[in-house]
């Protein structure tokens, strides 16, 4: 039993770290890039914009967007690495 509560508790820190590191790089991209250094990205030009504001409305989604694909990805090789796997 205690092996199972072992094994248990690496899986949800796996999970908490995979999280974490996923909130981290869209607040990152989203609050960082977009509000608070969009003044020093201010110089360079994406679509005809400056890249802050791009961050602020577009970009940040597509962040988000790759995060729930690395998300499923990652959890996929989680769950086989500790057996709780859907296969």
């Amino acid at each position: 039993m205690a092996e199972n509560n072992d094994s248990g508790q690496a899986y949800w820190k796996a999970n908490l770290n995979l999280i974490t590191i996923c909130l981290i790089i869209w607040f990152v991209s989203s609050f960082g890039l977009g509000l608070l250094l969009r003044p020093a990205l201010s110089g360079i030009s994406v679509g005809g914009t400056d890249l802050g504001f791009w961050f602020a409305q577009q970009g940040s989604i597509y962040v988000f967007l790759g995060l729930i694909f690395f998300y499923a990805v990652r959890m996929n090789a989680i769950d086989r690495a500790h057996g709780v796997s859907d296969d």
